[in-house]
């Protein structure tokens, strides 16, 4: 598939615009269309109805450990500035980027891609920004310019190796910018925080700074604590958010998978540290699946576990689940989704304050003045199992916690196992990046006979029906003999249960091309024959295999095919 088809038809069928287009647009913002935020709202649906709502918090789910319950926040965009400077956003949520002398243009370091030529007895390392499906070329153009070759000289380019990114090439004197005319523009590589900076108030002072939250997930673990103590809920437990976050991204590209403003869908799931493994397993293989079922293809599909060397300080485990967008070079694949193994990192950081990376095990960093870097809240963040020390505490001996601890002082946790600080799995996906994935896997191409019976060329979304934009069509077959006026009727009895379209212009023909490019599961045709028996017909996006049923019927009929 063709990207640009893709985008093509998102703008044409109102998927998705560029943010402020009038005005020349916005890099790495996007706007979703009418057709587009009812595909992403549907995706976020799913994802919170089959994580959350629809959770049975009384029994284990195939490959858990134990049953489990699930709640849900939505937490502010701008929080304390001591978030992030405990969660070590503050100083380590950075990218590397590069600044080009001569064109004064900015790249991130390991977004610039190019390869080795040698011509007229000079090598040089030529790089692009260009899209996967265009750098070579681009690559090539800018080499035969460079060494002043016209394109029928093409041969006298020997090319070194394939294409590789800019950190592997160790001589940057040899290096053409993307933009550049001339070698050796390009600076080292240094650090750029990707946090968004903003204002408190009316001073502006630098004690009034605050960010736009660059991800959800901080917001649960300060609301942790409130959780706990505002409901019954028990570990294991997972807290479920859905919103925005902003990463000032160096150079956005590939259309809405690298934004500066997008939106997750996020869970942390807490969990006793002992069965933490085997939670992270569960939630792997668990999220692995809801792609599958909603509709992503085996083959463009996988699940990576992270090598060790890869690993954030933080991570005793990590796996990505990762799509081969056709945007990305043949065989490449890009993350959809992120499940983390966090331990107790995030609950430490706010109790204690920032935990210094580089130590092992993980402890507080400390200021030249011997106290913590950036102070945590001093909050106690840990949990306490009452049914385990309920169950025990008179074998023990005991009549109170606080005497169990007295006598364990001396341990590195005195009131372990029944007071512990929970471990974190954390499956973090992005709601724009899966509306993304959804979008081109559902894009596809056949042949069709039009309303003359002749094969045409037919464009359509072979959307999941649970992500399909309208669900349903209804039409009349002509504009005539009372069929407006029943199909009219139709569409008002589906309109409560379903998000429905009625559409009475053009050829039938027509209309079925219109909602198959657009996804529309299924249409519905008003006839001579309903005039007689109120039968419609039915006509399948996918198979175009078509049947009568009554209109009484229509709604039993199609909803358990929209699930």
């Amino acid at each position: 598939m063709q990207m640009e088809k893709l985008v093509s038809l998102c703008k044409r069928r109102g998927f998705l615009f560029q943010s402020s287009e009038i005005y020349g647009g916005l890099q790495g913002f996007w706007d979703y269309g009418p057709l587009g935020v009812e595909l992403k709202r549907n995706v976020k649906d799913a994802w919170w109805r089959d994580m959350v709502n629809a959770h049975d918090e009384l029994t284990a789910p195939a490959g858990a450990p134990a049953a489990y319950e699930m709640t849900g926040l939505d937490c502010s965009i701008i929080m304390h500035p001591q978030v992030w400077k405990c969660s070590g956003h503050y100083d380590l949520f950075h990218d590397y980027m590069v600044d080009c002398r001569e064109s004064r243009k900015r790249y991130r370091h390991d977004q610039v891609r190019g390869r080795w030529v040698e011509a007229k007895d000079q090598r040089i390392f030529v790089t692009t920004m260009a899209s996967a499906e265009d750098e070579q070329d681009s690559i090539q153009a800018k080499a035969l310019k460079f060494f002043n070759l016209r394109a029928k000289h093409a041969e006298q380019l020997k090319w070194d190796g394939g294409i590789v990114t800019l950190p592997e090439v160790d001589d940057a004197s040899k290096v053409l910018g993307p933009d550049a005319k001339s070698l050796d523009t390009l600076t080292e590589p240094r650090e750029f925080n990707l946090m968004f900076k903003t204002t408190i108030g009316a001073l502006g002072g630098e004690e009034d700074t605050a960010f736009l939250r660059p991800e959800t997930a901080q917001g649960i673990f300060v609301n942790f604590k409130n959780v706990l103590d505002s409901s019954r809920i028990k570990i294991p437990f997972g807290i479920a958010q859905i919103g925005k976050s902003f990463r000032n991204e160096i150079t956005p590209r590939n259309f809405t998978f690298r934004s500066r403003e997008f939106e997750q869908m996020e869970i942390e799931f807490f969990c006793h540290p002992d069965t933490s493994h085997e939670w992270y397993q569960y939630w792997r293989d668990r999220r692995m699946k809801w792609y599958t079922d909603m509709g992503l293809a085996g083959e463009r599909l996988r699940l990576r576990e992270h090598d060790p060397d890869e690993l954030s300080h933080y991570s005793t485990g990590t796996a990505d689940i990762e799509y081969a967008f056709p945007f990305l070079p043949e065989g490449e694949f890009g993350e959809l989704e992120g499940i983390a193994h966090r331990g107790d990192f995030d609950l430490r950081s706010h109790m204690e304050g920032k935990l210094d990376e580089k130590s092992k095990p993980l402890e507080v960093q400390l200021g030249a003045d011997g106290k913590p870097k950036y102070r945590g809240s001093g909050k106690d963040l840990s949990y306490f199992d009452d049914d385990v020390w309920e169950r025990d505490k008179e074998k023990l001996g005991l009549r109170s916690f606080k005497e169990y601890v007295k006598q364990n002082k001396d341990a590195a946790q005195p009131g372990a196992p029944y007071q512990y600080i929970p471990h974190v799995i954390e499956p973090s996906a992005g709601a724009d990046r899966a509306t993304l994935a959804f979008l081109c896997e559902s894009y596809d191409e056949d042949e069709a006979p039009d309303e003359k019976g002749k094969m045409q060329t037919r464009t359509v979304m072979r959307f999941h029906p649970r992500l399909a934009p309208i669900k349903a069509a209804v039409f009349p077959l002509v504009k005539k003999d009372g069929m407006p006026d029943v199909a009219k009727q139709v569409y008002r009895d589906l309109k409560s249960h379903f998000n429905v379209f009625y559409d009475e212009k053009g050829a039938v023909g027509r209309r079925y091309r219109r909602q198959d490019e657009i996804g529309t599961p299924f249409c519905i045709t008003v006839d001579g024959q309903t005039m007689d028996d109120t039968t419609v017909t039915v006509r399948d996006r996918d198979t175009l295999e078509q049947w009568r049923i009554k209109i009484d019927d229509l709604v039993e009929d199609l909803r358990p095919r929209l699930v």
